[in-house]
């Protein structure tokens, strides 16, 4: 007899019955840029579609996540002054402050509305807010100093969770930063704040758009601290650190180049794994579709849907919002 696996493939309603993996808009999260002094949306040109937002028009974006029922929120800010040990991040009116407040109050509403709110995260680097754009620390030689660098992200994680930040996400790479945040946070008596671990972050050329879209003043790369393109087995070591540390979550970044590792990190985890559709995947989707190249919406939600694939539990991606309406359509 002739195995015919077709069958199962002859209609949407029976493709739609049988599919391994599906996509809800709780997967998704929606990374957010709020940007100091700004009178109107700011749109960033690699990333069509996005913009810089204004406090005013951040609220808004925050309550069309929680309109959409998707997972949570990123925030990123931009600060009208930099300096060198990127003092903006952790003070308590500076801009991603301030921002994590509006989330949190917007979200609360949400709730209290008989709606539903989203999960308020935070970034917890230094670069949007160090002069020379490096996530840490530099010490006389103008090398990231790991150990001094941690003495800043336990000050922006307590600074965010004071704002009101459900999950603190150091993004930098720097070694023992889940062991020191968690410390910080306990210490303060937020015990219940979560930590995303960005753990497998990789120095890759698709974080091009972000660049822009957090003003960065980056000169020369960041490969001393994040991981090179051809290591695997390093990305497991990493994630097997950070979860010995107390990470509650662990992220893999990119996503579309690093889906294997994605898949073996997922395959050995005991905590939900994120992944995030960075900027460079998103302008390249944007920049076929509106060549008419390939159709976009179904060139987005099957990206999606690989990275769920592939493991991710949770997908920050650019397109939350879109992707969460046609999902329920």
């Amino acid at each position: 007899m002739i195995d015919r696996p077709r069958r199962l493939r002859t209609t949407p309603a029976m493709r739609r019955m049988v599919a391994e993996t599906r996509l809800h808009p709780a997967d998704l999260v929606l990374p957010l840029f709020v940007r100091e002094d700004l009178d109107a949306p700011q749109p960033i040109t690699s990333m069509p579609g996005q913009v810089q937002h204004t406090e005013a028009t951040l609220a808004d974006a925050v309550r069309a996540a929680c309109a959409a029922g998707i997972a949570g929120v990123m925030l990123f800010g931009i600060p009208a002054h930099k300096d060198a040990t990127g003092s903006a991040g952790d003070d308590p009116d500076g801009i991603l402050n301030r921002g994590v407040r509006i989330a949190r109050r917007v979200s609360d509403e949400a709730v209290a509305a008989g709606g539903t709110g989203v999960v308020v995260m935070a970034d917890t680097c230094l670069d949007e807010f160090t002069d020379h754009g490096h996530c840490g620390v530099l010490d006389d030689a103008g090398r990231v100093d790991n150990d001094a660098t941690l003495d800043r992200y336990a000050a922006l994680a307590v600074a965010q969770t004071r704002a009101g930040a459900d999950v603190v996400a150091p993004s930098g790479m720097m070694d023992g930063q889940v062991a020191v945040i968690r410390e910080a946070l306990d210490a303060a008596g937020f015990t219940d704040v979560s930590i995303l671990a960005y753990s497998a972050k990789y120095a890759s050329a698709f974080y091009g758009p972000f660049r822009e879209a957090v003003d960065s003043s980056l000169t020369g790369d960041r490969r001393t601290y994040q991981m090179d393109a051809g290591n695997g087995r390093e990305g497991l070591r990493e994630a097997d650190l950070d979860l010995a540390e107390g990470a509650d979550l662990v992220m893999v970044k990119p996503a579309g180049s690093y889906l294997d590792v994605l898949a073996d990190v997922a395959a050995r985890s005991d905590v939900p794994v994120a992944a995030y559709q960075v900027s460079g995947e998103y302008a390249m989707i944007e920049a076929a579709a509106a060549h008419g190249w390939i159709d976009r919406r179904s060139a987005v939600l099957e990206s999606l849907v690989g990275i769920r694939r592939a493991g991710a539990s949770i997908v920050l991606t650019y397109w939350a919002l879109e992707a969460a309406d046609w999902i329920r359509a």
